[in-house]
């Protein structure tokens, strides 16, 4: 028979369970990364570059969700509404969080507040291409092109409110130029459809489009940056080139809805950190084309504050606005 003690001991371990169970050690189930292009694009390369060490250091596996679409907001909205537990993160972009809390005019969250910074991955140059055996062969006549041929004077992107959005806008706007902005689900369409003939160039990763380039089958006018790139040397600037005050970048990180544990940002920020200085790690990315650009939590935030002050002049002086 139980006595008294031992019934109140059994019914004081009951309700302590949940309790116990609420504080499981992160992380104890596979943690998403949601990215906001198609898969096989950048932010989907830079995950499965840290995969292993992540897997490795956390002891779960990472799933990639993609979810393309209005140049990153849609699988942005996704993860900031996701439950704030620690297991869903969004590989944000200078689109999500540089341009487009500026662009988009009818958000329905805000990217700075509702999806801080865990760290920051990696920056990268845009390159303008176009089709290989094209008709136009340099920044020049591409310029030339577009005004004796208005109807095909368009450009394609990874979605609006994206670095290639922008870039092209930017790019008309310095040369005088009235483009066509096509936008697409993602780096890998965007650029498909300058090899297909649909648009007429794309200023976009330079690394999604190396291969294509080194082939033959595009060809690569200028980097978008102020300075040469160091994986392409040989490409001049677009601003060596007569485009004037012209220098647009790309970089990646990781964000996370807002009410997620500050440990577990930190803890996760301090992982991706230390997987983007392993020397490994870092030379896939700089193989790749970009350059490994690690922040923790407090200054990525930082950073992304001054990446809008950064890009909100340039937005309204294009005219730009999303709905």
């Amino acid at each position: 028979m139980l006595t008294r003690r031992a019934l109140s001991g059994a019914a004081v371990a009951l309700l302590a369970a949940p309790s116990v169970r609420a504080q499981a050690p992160w992380p104890d189930k596979p943690i998403r990364f949601v990215i906001g292009g198609a898969a096989g694009g950048v932010s989907d390369i830079f995950v499965r570059m840290m995969e292993n060490r992540l897997r490795e250091k956390l002891g779960q596996p990472v799933i990639i969700d993609p979810r393309p679409g209005a140049g990153g907001m849609v699988g942005a909205e996704v993860t900031a509404r996701a439950a704030p537990d620690g297991y869903s993160y969004y590989v944000n972009h200078v689109a999500s969080h540089g341009i487009g809390p500026t662009l988009y005019r009818r958000l329905s969250f805000d990217p700075l507040k509702d999806l801080p910074g865990v760290a920051r991955i990696a920056a990268m140059p845009n390159v303008m291409i176009v089709k290989g055996d094209g008709p136009v062969k340099s920044v020049q006549e591409l310029v030339a092109f577009c005004r004796a041929n208005p109807a095909r004077a368009n450009f394609s992107s990874a979605g609006s409110g994206t670095s290639s959005h922008l870039g092209g806008l930017l790019f008309g706007m310095r040369m005088g130029l009235d483009l066509t902005h096509v936008p697409y689900r993602g780096t890998a369409p965007s650029m498909a459809a300058v090899l297909n003939g649909e648009v007429l160039f794309n200023i976009d990763n330079a690394p999604a489009s190396r291969q294509q380039v080194l082939a033959g089958m595009l060809r690569a006018l200028g980097v978008s940056t102020g300075q040469r790139a160091s994986t392409m040397p040989d490409v001049p600037t677009l601003q060596e080139q007569g485009v004037p005050d012209f220098d647009v970048a790309s970089w990646y990180g990781i964000a996370m809805p807002a009410a997620v544990p500050v440990a577990i940002r930190h803890r996760l920020g301090a992982e991706i950190v230390a997987a983007l200085n392993d020397p490994g790690i870092a030379q896939r990315l700089r193989d790749y084309g970009a350059e490994p650009w690690p922040l923790g939590p407090t200054a990525y935030d930082a950073f992304m504050r001054d990446e809008v002050a950064k890009w909100a002049p340039v937005v309204r002086a294009s005219g730009a606005q999303v709905d």
